[in-house]
């Protein structure tokens, strides 16, 4: 009898452990899948002051967690979840390059948000150039471990730049196996870094070894403010324009409708393809959303030939609100006037 008894605690305790193994074993695989739709009269301010007009605009985000054999599983079966490796989510990047890169996006989307926005309501703005923004590092540079992902070269041997050619010419004109120093922001604090530069293997040329964009700033006299934390990308780009906009302009374009959407805005106020656009319409649509606008991208002849089944984003959009049978309306856009001429149509 106590043998049969240890035999039934021992299948209790066996089982209860693969129940916890299920739900937190992490493995080395991600979900994305469809995340929040938010209110942008709770991340924007202009003029220090929120959104008082009736409606919503909303951007949509593809949320992302580790996945366990149990969500593993459950995936497999959801149209709308999406199972990917550490390599195909990171690419060559740390998880903490990632981060650092998704707010540099996050960051140009904001800057190219506000200029369309004031552009657009014929108010006056600068750009500031900060400096070069480092998107990776060469193993191989003298500065790996020194200079960060997401920081911001500002000058070569104590001296600025006013863009990222002029950065690029003063290091060319330097050897190979030169010292300099470099002057870098990291977390806001200016900081200095001496090495050699190194043979860069594409030219041949001297250079630091890193991958660098632009980073610049927009000024205007309007104080416009976003109060974002743990969201990255640049998918919101669309919609930051048209909640900024509603505000300076007070034009009410929503008329109390419901109106949520992606896409990335650039400087010439043209909305670009973004990832993951069937979980953001889902997301949408479980939130009770009106309209959805999408971004209307083309095909190019490389990217069929490449990939057969490739759509649009808009096409993507009304082929997930048709699987999940909503209502929501799916808007095409290829520019920022686009939406606005929807919705100043709206009655």
């Amino acid at each position: 009898m106590r043998k049969n008894k240890w035999l039934l605690n021992g299948t209790l305790v066996g089982g209860l452990l693969l129940i916890v193994l299920a739900i937190f074993l992490p493995l080395p695989y991600y979900i994305e899948e469809p995340g929040s739709t938010i209110n942008l009269k709770e991340l924007i301010t202009v003029n220090n002051q929120s959104d008082q007009q009736s409606g919503e605009f909303a951007l949509t985000s593809v949320g992302v967690r580790q996945a366990t054999p149990l969500r593993f599983v459950l995936a497999k079966f959801s149209d709308f979840d999406e199972i990917v490796t550490e390599k195909e989510f990171y690419g060559e990047s740390t998880s903490e390059e990632y981060d650092q890169m998704q707010k540099y996006y996050m960051q140009s989307a904001q800057n190219n948000a506000i200029q369309q926005a004031l552009s657009l309501a014929k108010k006056p703005y600068t750009w500031s150039y900060k400096g070069v923004y480092v998107m990776s590092i060469d193993t191989h540079s003298s500065f790996y471990g020194k200079i960060q992902v997401g920081d911001t070269v500002t000058k070569v041997n104590g001296q600025a730049f006013e863009n990222s050619q002029a950065f690029i010419d003063a290091i060319k004109a330097k050897t190979v196996g030169e010292e300099v120093t470099i002057t870098y922001l990291h977390d806001g604090k200016s900081l200095e870094a001496t090495g050699k530069l190194i043979e860069l293997s594409e030219t041949k040329k001297a250079g630091i070894g890193i991958t660098l964009v632009d980073h610049s700033e927009i000024d205007s006299s309007i104080p416009i403010a976003f109060h974002i934390e743990n969201i990255g990308g640049p998918s919101a780009g669309l919609m930051f324009t048209l909640e900024i906009y509603e505000q300076l302009t007070q034009e009410n374009l929503r008329k109390g409708k419901k109106i949520a959407g992606t896409g990335t805005i650039d400087e010439t106020g043209q909305v670009g393809r973004i990832g993951g656009i069937d979980k953001k319409v889902a997301s949408a649509s479980k939130a009770g959303f009106e309209f959805f606008f999408a971004p209307d991208d083309e095909i190019t002849s490389e990217e069929k030939a490449s990939d057969p089944t490739i759509q649009s984003n808009y096409e993507e959009a009304k082929a997930a609100a048709k699987k999940l049978g909503t209502d929501m309306k799916i808007i095409p856009v290829k520019t920022v006037q686009d939406a606005l001429d929807y919705l100043k149509a709206l009655t």
